[in-house]
């Protein structure tokens, strides 16, 4: 089946079309990410990511989102986990692992605008459900999915790593997201706090210069019934002797 989806869904898709079918805000902004994560870019990523934070980073990390994922409210059983801006499926596969030992009938998705980051995932693992979508319209990225896959239309928890700061409009981000989420749903997005490293623009692919918590956390409450937003000490991509810190946001809805 994975093969399949390689084959007849990642490979043969029209990006500009399904753009456009999705309805993005600036798809050139888009295509230029995508054009940036070349497939020699995909097959170092997880090296990529690991030469920034390290191996004590990546872990505690991932661990910050897994001890949010099991604070109340409470995970069901059969809990659906969507991880928005998957790329090469580091942090979902090992958010998927510590889940699992936990709630194993719980169900994980990868959604990616990255043919290429997809395909990695489907190389790596036949646990993980991905498909093809923009984080500021899940919705109807699971339609469109849905011609390839099974994907649910909600989901119990949704998080994001190092994936907000690709995306033109945040705030659609967040009505986005929430427009997927069951009752009590979650969010737990992990990024860059605000720095002044311009050339990140060019030789990431980035859109937006980190954020500011204090402002991502005013944003998030205009939609989620609780939010928190904090630094997290100790963290930070470093590219080149180049620093920016990471925070962390739990939205609940």
């Amino acid at each position: 089946m994975n093969a399949e989806l390689e084959k007849h869904y990642f490979n043969q898709i029209d990006i500009v079309k399904f753009l456009e079918e999705v309805g993005v805000v600036d798809a050139n902004i888009i295509l230029k990410s995508i054009e940036h994560f070349t497939e020699e870019e995909v097959a170092k990523r997880d090296q990529v990511i690991l030469n920034y934070f390290g191996e004590k980073g990546l872990k505690r990390i991932v661990e910050a989102i897994v001890s949010r994922m099991l604070a109340p409210p409470l995970l069901k059983a059969d809990s659906k986990i969507l991880d928005v801006g998957a790329g090469s499926g580091y942090f979902t596969i090992n958010v998927a692992n510590l889940i699992q030992r936990h709630s194993p009938q719980a169900s994980f998705y990868a959604m990616d605008i990255t043919p290429a980051m997809l395909s990695t995932i489907v190389r790596k693992t036949t646990k993980i459900t991905p498909f093809l979508g923009v984080a500021e319209n899940v919705k109807d990225s699971i339609k469109f999915a849905r011609k390839y896959v099974e994907v649910p239309d909600k989901f119990d928890v949704i998080f994001s790593t190092l994936t907000l700061h690709h995306c033109p409009d945040v705030e659609r981000v967040f009505r986005s997201l929430k427009g997927v989420l069951e009752k009590d749903g979650k969010v737990i997005i992990v990024d860059l706090c605000e720095h002044p490293f311009k050339e990140f623009m060019d030789e990431m692919g980035d859109v937006h210069l980190g954020f500011n918590p204090h402002s991502i956390e005013e944003m998030a409450k205009r939609l989620f019934k609780e939010v928190y937003v904090e630094r997290m000490p100790g963290i930070s991509c470093t590219c080149s002797g180049r620093s920016a810190d990471l925070f962390i946001a739990y939205l609940i809805v």
